[in-house]
């Protein structure tokens, strides 16, 4: 059964959301699941630092933990319009391959369409993984002098984001191998390894610090 798919994922209840993406609806697909998915490992270091701001025992820290905070609650919000923009660049692409292929000329803007739709859906997941890796950067900040009561959420909140980045990234190498530009592609290969290495390092650091701390 095909559902009907809002245009703002985060208006529907959590029900809702899973009954779609559990149908044959091509939205939300990882790239999307992803993003929301991160938006809630976002939550639990908001959680933290909404825990730490204005508490006895934490004063020294609080101008580092408010920037902190209104940190998280951006990205979140950035992280809900990169997940409608990776809706939008999907269904993109998908047109261009409806383009008019008649002629010779008909044929080589198909083809030009193709490449830079292929190109903004391969962005779309890649800016997803970006803002999560910055938030995990906010979490690596936090885990030093967060809220002691909820430490472990700092540990959850690294952990689920670096997932995030992971399994979004799997929807830009889908579309890799259909890339023809070698250099646009070697430098998405090339950013993805620094990703990787970086966001696996920031979870290692915030878990160290966590179980200090318990």
């Amino acid at each position: 059964m095909t559902h009907d798919v809002p245009s703002d994922f985060y208006a529907m209840t959590i029900t809702d959301f899973l009954k779609i993406a559990a149908s044959n609806s091509h939205v939300p697909g990882g790239g999307n699941v992803s993003a929301v998915v991160a938006t809630l490992g976002a939550s639990m270091g908001a959680m933290v630092a909404s825990l730490t701001e204005g508490k006895k025992g934490y004063e020294e820290h609080q101008a580092a933990n408010s920037a902190i905070l209104k940190a998280f609650m951006d990205g979140i919000e950035n992280l809900k319009q990169l997940t409608k923009g990776d809706v939008e660049a999907f269904d993109a692409y998908m047109k261009t391959f409806k383009l008019p292929k008649d002629t010779d000329e008909q044929k080589k803007a198909r083809a030009a369409a193709i490449e830079d739709g292929v190109k903004k859906a391969t962005l779309a997941p890649m800016k997803i993984c970006r803002q999560c890796l910055e938030l995990m950067r906010e979490a690596a900040k936090l885990a030093p002098f967060g809220n002691k009561g909820a430490i472990s959420d700092c540990g959850v909140a690294a952990i689920i984001l670096e997932s995030a980045i992971r399994a979004a990234m799997l929807s830009v190498d889908i579309n890799l191998p259909a890339i023809k530009d070698a250099a646009f592609a070697a430098d998405i290969v090339s950013e993805r390894g620094r990703l990787f290495a970086e966001a696996e390092e920031i979870t290692a650091f915030v878990l160290t610090h966590m179980r200090a701390r318990w």
